[in-house]
């Protein structure tokens, strides 16, 4: 054994409180290593000869350790624990005290999880695993209402520019709610809708005011009630990492300097207020002169924005936010934030902006879940730019789902693109296949997709302002078969169980190849998934567990065999091609 590949501690991802009645225990060993991992656990207040013995399971994998997994009840909420690690003949006990060929005979030197306390439990909530999100960027889906429009408007659909206005607006979403409805979406994200100069309304001018350009808050308030009857939630985009430059908070530091009120809700570094050299003497959001960053540790900024948070739940019904740049702002911010929501509404999604590592946030205390990028980027690279195997593939995916815990995993925000990033289908360079099969791995991997609008009707796009195109609604101009294809995914997501909550086991993925097939499972609900993300065809075998199999209805041309596997189960997978195998 490799004794320094092992690893563990009683926090974070490697223990901790998964519901009210059960913890999960973790530990990383070298890869293909360990033969089998047993946890011996119990209560340190009982005596040593009550603890009880569970089989790890091996979670995930990457290129240089495995990840295993053990769920357990601790009857009385505590937890005394430790390890037997097995290779062929050889076996070692591991404790917080390190190793040891001898079985530990008391409590004392195990690891401890002291007490599950359901308050401190990382609580999505349920309602976010089996979410279909679908991210709206206001000014440019629908524009439902003339009489709000800016002046010198383009005519829609022309090309966006970084300073352009097309009258999208609040009253174009709710006439369009029906088209969302038949989609399947279940939770619209919104860009920035409060008032502010730009086109993209990050750059806040009232935080307490619907931008007159998209409505008021009573067209947020009958839209957020429209939703609601369709069974579809609504996020808003909370920029509390800075303001706008317009914000008359910053105008007033503008005008007095020190003496204003408000001189210490920013962070003034130099007065007066100038760029030097690109770089302002006020720290902002990048070096954007127009975004000065907000002084979140004064309590008069924290106490308005707390008020912020809650203001527009109670105001319109909405159920969570979405915090821009979040990374940036301290972690007692968000804290009291997150407090302050759940106040108001105990079931609110609190999602952060982080396109890195997470788990600093994602602790119970903060957020539900984090923008997924990392997962994304690895979609990407493998499906989409072919710069990896499946090996590779599947061993960052491994490392990733290692990270979080396992119910942020589940509520994780998966997306392809944003308004921050190149359009799918241009990533695709328009190979519609091999976008469905990112697509179609997107919504059968752990997470709640999301869909940036207009990628599902054919919508493409290079960088911002490219990427924030006017949505298409004549339908002669749509892709009705993409459209179709991400019907089916939807419904595929929303009628199995193990899409939402099942364990993710890879049954074929080598060095070299570009055939990927993979199990989800959630009690009898079992799926097997076989993905070719290679420009040549190729002959896939799966291996399929005791039962009857059917192959589902994903293909293009709406025929589907309607013959039943057992045993095993041959194709040939043209490019980019995939199918996908249910128990009937």
């Amino acid at each position: 054994m490799l004794l320094e590949a092992i690893y563990h501690r009683s926090n974070d991802c490697w223990a901790y409180g998964y519901n009210e009645r059960s913890v999960h225990v973790r530990i990383r060993t070298k890869r293909a290593d360990i033969d089998k991992i047993n946890v011996l656990y119990g209560d340190k207040c009982k005596p040593w000869g009550d603890m009880k013995v569970k089989q790890m399971e091996l979670l995930a994998y990457d290129e240089l350790y495995d990840y295993w997994q053990a769920e357990v009840d601790p009857p009385y909420g505590r937890l005394a624990y430790c390890f037997l690690l097995t290779k062929g003949e050889e076996q070692i006990w591991f404790t917080e005290k390190g190793f040891d060929k001898t079985m530990p005979k008391e409590h004392l030197g195990c690891f401890e999880f002291p007490y599950l306390h359901p308050i401190d439990l990382q609580s999505p909530p349920d309602w976010a695993k089996n979410a279909i999100f679908y991210q709206i960027f206001p000014e440019r889906f629908a524009n439902g209402d003339k009489s709000n429009d800016p002046e010198g408007i383009h005519e829609w659909g022309d090309k966006p520019e970084y300073r352009n206005f097309f009258g999208g607006d609040l009253q174009g979403v709710i006439d369009h709610l029906d088209y969302l409805a038949d989609l399947g979406i279940t939770v619209i994200y919104f860009n920035p809708i409060f008032e502010a100069p730009a086109n993209h309304k990050y750059d806040t001018q009232d935080y307490m005011k619907i931008d007159p350009h998209f409505g008021t808050k009573e067209t947020l308030k009958e839209l957020v009630r429209s939703c609601h009857e369709r069974g579809i939630r609504v996020i808003l985009d909370g920029v509390f990492n800075h303001s706008g430059a317009t914000w008359p908070q910053f105008q007033d530091v503008v005008k007095k300097g020190p003496d204003s009120a408000y001189y210490n809700w920013f962070h003034i570094q130099e007065w007066p207020l100038q760029v030097v050299d690109g770089i302002p003497t006020y720290k902002t959001f990048a070096f954007e002169k127009t975004m000065p960053k907000l002084n979140t540790s004064n309590p008069e900024v924290r106490d308005y924005f707390l008020q912020v948070g809650r203001y527009w739940i109670e105001e319109t019904d909405m159920d969570g936010w979405r915090l821009d740049v979040a990374n940036e702002t301290d972690h007692t911010f968000w804290r009291e934030f997150s407090k302050a929501v759940k106040e108001v509404k105990p079931d609110a999604y609190i999602l952060g902006e982080v396109w890195h590592d997470g788990m600093k946030f994602l602790q119970g205390d903060q957020f539900h879940g984090v923008m997924n990028y990392p997962v994304s980027n690895a979609i990407l690279d493998f499906f989409v730019f072919q710069h990896e195997d499946a090996h590779s593939f599947v061993s960052k995916l491994g490392r990733y789902l290692a990270r979080y815990p396992q119910q942020v995993n589940e509520a994780s925000f998966n997306h392809l693109d944003t308004h921050d990033t190149v359009r799918l289908l241009t990533l695709c360079e328009n190979d519609k296949a091999k976008m469905k099969l990112a697509v179609a791995f997107q919504f059968t991997f752990i997470g709640a997709p999301s869909i940036y609008y207009g990628d599902e009707i054919g919508l493409d796009g290079q960088f911002d302002p490219d990427n924030r195109k006017c949505m298409i609604w004549e339908k002669q101009n749509q892709d009705l078969d993409l459209l179709t294809f991400y019907k089916k995914c939807i419904k595929l997501r929303k009628d199995h169980p193990a899409l939402i909550s099942g364990a993710f086991r890879v049954q074929s993925a080598e060095k070299g190849s570009s055939l990927l097939v993979y199990e989800r499972q959630e009690g009898e609900d079992h799926l097997i998934v076989a993905m070719n993300a290679s420009s040549s065809s190729s002959l896939v075998t799966v291996s399929l567990p005791d039962g009857v199999w059917k192959e589902a209805d994903m293909v293009e041309d709406g025929f589907v065999s309607d013959q039943n596997y057992e045993g095993e189960y041959k194709a040939e997978l043209g490019p980019y091609r995939f199918h996908i195998l249910y128990k009937n």
